[in-house]
């Protein structure tokens, strides 16, 4: 990456992984779940854009939304 976030669709595991680079890929998608399940706000804003629980690929409006809540990764 050239150091600049872009925001465009990305898989869960693929986001998780920016977000927690220094650990397991499944442990980085552990993580970005429970912060998406512990924060109603962002996990009620992803349902309205259309996101449901096991949904791998994120549309581009729904990893704005993650950023919005969380910052970049």
């Amino acid at each position: 990456m050239d150091g600049i976030f872009k925001i465009k669709s990305f898989g869960w595991q693929e986001l998780a992984i920016l977000y927690a680079p220094g650990i397991t890929p499944r442990a980085a998608t552990q993580r970005l779940t429970m912060w998406v399940k512990n924060n109603q706000n962002l996990a009620e804003s992803l349902k309205e854009k259309g996101w449901i629980k096991g949904q791998r690929l994120l549309t581009p409006v729904q990893v704005k939304l993650i950023v919005d809540y969380l910052g970049e990764p």
